[in-house]
């Protein structure tokens, strides 16, 4: 064996994978997560190229490239990296710029698929649970939230790493290859929805408080409607309030519309 082949070893790894979580600590406008991304692969840098000043500059510019990637799964990108790296060390015909090439290539649909999957379903699962606990009183509550959204991402970290490092540039490419990637998007964006219906109709309670009088016997208007279509009125007000997003109404505009709504409509015994 060549003793003078550089090899990262699991000491670098773990610094990877404790600096990741500072990624988004560090962000610009101009080129997003770059400065964290770097700091991030810096234990890696000084183990290959602590004896060439001029590689190690060129690295440390490399990785201070734009980048953008969600941070649950920036290990990956950066555990492909390290492995590119190792190889550039040991390989003097090694070309160095396609390790920037593969990275702007891959955070794309990395981040694609991240985005989906961490805050377009898990964050709004973890919204889902929390809320449903908080609303009744349980302390469980934000706890549930906070371990549902950080206990899959940083196993994800972790064995994102792994994996990256160990398979180097073919495992996104084989994941694209397979259609595992669309798959998993889907599943992720199908999970999201339901979450998003269940707390529609769980979270919103909108009734009308009018009662029908036949020969006598009053019965709620409210009863009719739930025979009708359960929970019709809190779907409503999710499609109004969804519709008015779309037409790019700011967030808290809208909340402080709902807030006036509710009480003059309460206010005047209408719902």
């Amino acid at each position: 064996m060549n003793s003078n082949v550089k090899k990262i070893t699991q000491k670098e790894l773990n610094q990877v994978f404790l600096r990741s979580c500072t990624l988004d600590s560090g962000w610009n406008y101009e080129r997003q997560q770059h400065i964290n991304y770097c700091f991030t692969m810096i234990p890696v840098l000084k183990k290959l190229y602590s004896d060439d000043p001029e590689k190690m500059k060129r690295a440390l510019h490399r990785h201070l490239e734009f980048m953008a990637c969600t941070p649950h799964i920036v290990t990956l990108l950066a555990g492909i990296t390290a492995a590119m790296e190792e190889e550039n060390a040991n390989n003097p015909d090694f070309d160095e710029q396609s390790i920037s090439a593969v990275k702007t290539s891959l955070m794309g649909p990395m981040a694609g698929f991240g985005d989906s999957v961490f805050w377009g379903s898990l964050l709004t699962i973890a919204v889902g649970v929390g809320t449903s606990f908080a609303s009744q009183g349980s302390v469980l509550g934000p706890v549930l939230f906070f371990l549902t959204i950080n206990v899959p991402g940083f196993l994800s970290r972790y064995y994102g790493l792994k994996i990256g490092y160990n398979s180097g540039t073919t495992f996104f490419a084989n994941m694209e290859k397979s259609g595992m990637i669309n798959k998993l998007s889907k599943a992720a964006a199908i999970l999201g929805l339901l979450v998003v219906g269940s707390m529609a109709a769980s979270q919103i309670s909108i009734e009308i408080p009018w009662v029908i009088d036949i020969n006598g016997i009053t019965t709620p208007i409210q009863e009719y409607i739930d025979w009708i279509m359960p929970k019709f009125l809190p779907a409503c007000a999710f499609v109004l309030v969804y519709w008015l997003l779309g037409k790019k109404i700011k967030t808290t505009t809208l909340l402080l519309l709902t807030f006036v709504v509710c009480i003059i409509l309460s206010y005047f015994q209408i719902l």
